[in-house]
Order: C-alpha cells, then structure tokens, then sequence
C-alpha cells in the first residue's frame, strides 16, 4: 500500500490550511518586507502559476517579475563589462611596463639610463613625472651630483632617512615596498614645479643605499590604495637591479 503525504493532497486542493493569526502574520512580514518574495524564485513561480486560478483581486505578478529579470541581466552585463575592462586595462599595463623595461635595457650608461627613466618611461607608461631619489649625506634635498646637468631636477639625493619619512607625511600612509596615494602638498618637495594628483612610490634597495622611485600623474586616479602593485614591484626591481649596474661601472665598490 503507498502511503499518501498529507502535505501533497492540501496542496492539490489549494494550498495548505492556515488560520487567521498565522494569514496576518504571513501578510504583515510581506508588507514590512516585500523582497521576502520577490527576491526568492520558487516563491514567485507559485504566485505566477496561481495568477491563472485565482480571482481578480490577485495582482498579475508576471510583469514584475520580467522587469526584476531585466534588472538582474542589466547588472549581470554591466559587470562583464567591467571584468573585460579591467583585464583589457590590466593587458595594456603589462604591455606598457614591457616596453619601459626593454627601453632602459638599451642604456649605455648611467647617464643614458637616467634619462630613458626619467623622460622617456613617463611617456611610455602615461603618467607625467618620475624622480629617481637616492639617500646620500646631504642636509637637504638637492639635485645628485655626478649626473648629467639635464638630469638635476629628475635625480634627486635626499638626507639619510628622508625615503622612510617622505612615505610617512600623507595621512594615509601605509607601510609597504609600494605605495599609492593622491599627493599632498609634500609631493612638490620631489616633484617641484611638475604638480601632480597622485603618486606611486617604489622603494629601492641599492646595495645597502635607501632609494625611491617616485612615479607622478596629474590624474588624481592613476594610482589609488587600492590598485594592484605587481607591475609595480616588478618594474622597481628591474630599475634597483639596472642602476646597481651602471653605478658599478662607475664605481666597482658600489
């Protein structure tokens, strides 16, 4: 004998039996929360197929639930088109550090190198200012010594410390190898007359020597906390590794 479940037969004949307390308390959550049931599927399906049987006082729920559709797929196509890009965006990147990198190999020397990183890259990356910081024993910052004259306002030396403390003066600063940041009224103290929106900064390690890649753009959203530095890093260990280089044919001791 097949046992019946009494559940199946209520709901052949109309749905399950409920009283007024528990018909007042279903209507009254409905009310204070009607994605109660428009957020869930099953739920909105019954309503659908009971549109078909049930009198006129039931409002038609399909159209509701096609422009409820319609929202979802609006969101679900935006979103793709955010995803492809941003890895169109994260491609050209790539493609841009590449070609910087493949630029600075080509230096033949210091000074060739110091100019490819300084104006040649910020065109080749978009952004609009870079400065190549070196902590030396100075008392202030100035333009480093033993470098083409061109180069003065791009190549700077800075007092012993200054790299750790200039990453401190933002009010967001954040401890790090990389940091991203809009730039406050201490970037003019790198940057000078070039005014700039936002900063990437590299710190470097040269041989034991404390360094800083500073990477400036007039656009307050080139770089941002939030934003990825894998390119970054990668890029201030190409320029750590190609200046210890260069300064090493100068100076074997480097």
């Amino acid at each position: 004998m097949k046992l019946q479940d009494p559940s199946a037969d209520q709901a052949k004949k109309g749905g399950v039996e409920l009283d007024s307390e528990e018909r007042d308390l279903i209507r009254s959550l409905i009310l204070a929360d009607p994605e109660l049931v428009l957020s869930d599927d099953q739920v909105m399906r019954a309503l659908i197929r009971a549109t078909g049987t049930l009198d006129r006082n039931v409002v038609d729920l399909r159209d509701k639930l096609v422009e409820r559709l319609e929202q979802r797929l609006s969101k679900l196509v935006h979103a793709n088109r955010s995803v492809i890009a941003a890895a169109y965006e994260n491609v050209a990147s790539t493609q841009q550090v590449h070609r910087a990198v493949l630029q600075l190999l080509d230096a033949d020397d210091l000074d060739d190198f110091l100019r490819r990183l300084t104006q040649d890259v910020p065109r080749m990356v978009s952004i609009d200012a870079v400065r190549l910081c070196l902590e030396a024993d100075v008392e202030d910052i100035r333009p480093a010594e033993g470098v083409a004259r061109d180069l003065g306002e791009r190549v700077l030396a800075l007092p012993v410390g200054m790299v750790e403390t200039y990453l401190a003066l933002h009010p967001d600063a954040r401890a790090g190898r990389i940091v991203l940041r809009p730039s406050g009224e201490e970037s003019d103290l790198l940057f000078g007359f070039e005014r700039v929106s936002s900063e990437a900064l590299l710190k470097l390690d040269l041989g034991g020597a404390a360094g800083l890649l500073a990477l400036g753009s007039t656009d307050p959203d080139r770089f941002t906390p939030e934003q990825g530095t894998d390119l970054l890093e990668f890029f201030a260990g190409v320029v750590a590794r190609l200046a210890l280089q260069h300064l090493a044919r100068i100076d074997p001791d480097v």
